[in-house]
């Protein structure tokens, strides 16, 4: 931080910043699945039950992509994300979001919503599409408590072409095939294909004993609480009503 940003990030804002900081080094000394960029599958018990959902989770996307004009872009649901992403390429249809369900989506895709309560302690779920030349640059997430989930469901050819890199390691996806990664390290994404990408994109609680897991449920309360994941779960009613008045015009 240098010393121009200390004068304009009010005070409290600081120290909130590094309390919350500390929080996370706790959190990653602490967790029993250790604190690294990725981490095997195997030590997660739910994994295989999600891949071999995967055939029902692929039948609920192929109806969603039969018409990407009413799949919103990331940006239109968090406007936050307008910092690394604003051209509307990179798609979401969201079921969860920190907590908050999405529940028309919930109900057009019950295979999908059965298989998401399988993982727990899930906050946040959505189909991640990536169109062909999409590009994420580095970007880390707001919080250490939560691992993320990939679940490979539409992989376009080459497999290297579609990338994710984690603190410097990259990693491909398969369809049907899992990835575990701590996004609160610096990462970026990318698809240099023609073809568009598609991954099952979760959150999840992170593995942490007793108190520490206590403190980590508040955390994970509150930001479900805070205004921008209200204004998220506003943004999807309103592209909704906005699809349906579409489709009803035609």
């Amino acid at each position: 931080m240098t010393a121009e940003d200390k004068v304009t990030i009010p005070l409290a804002v600081r120290i909130a910043r590094g309390i919350l900081r500390s929080i996370e080094t706790l959190i990653g000394r602490t967790s029993p699945v250790g604190d690294r960029h990725f981490f095997e599958t195997e030590q997660f018990s739910w994994v295989a039950a999600m891949e071999a959902s995967y055939p029902d989770i692929a039948r609920e996307l192929s109806v969603i992509m039969n018409d990407l004009a009413d799949v919103p872009a990331f940006e239109v649901i968090s406007t936050d994300q307008k910092a690394i992403t604003n051209d509307g390429r990179w798609k979401t249809y969201f079921f969860r979001g920190y907590g908050v369900d999405f529940l028309p989506n919930c109900c057009a895709c019950p295979m999908t919503w059965e298989a998401l309560g399988r993982i727990p302690g899930m906050t946040t779920a959505f189909f991640s599409i990536l169109e062909p030349g999409k590009q994420i640059p580095p970007h880390r997430g707001p919080y250490k408590g939560v691992l993320r989930y990939h679940l490979g469901l539409v992989v376009p050819q080459p497999p290297e072409g579609a990338w994710i890199e984690v603190g410097g390691e990259r990693r491909h996806w398969r369809n049907g095939g899992s990835l575990i990664f701590d996004d609160s390290f610096a990462h970026s994404a990318g698809n240099d294909t023609d073809e568009v990408r598609v991954v099952l994109f979760v959150d999840f609680i992170r593995p942490l004993p007793a108190p520490v897991s206590w403190l980590n449920a508040l955390i994970i309360n509150l930001i479900s609480r805070s205004p921008y994941v209200q204004e998220g779960k506003r943004n999807s009613e309103d592209w909704q009503a906005l699809v349906a008045r579409r489709k009803a015009s035609r």
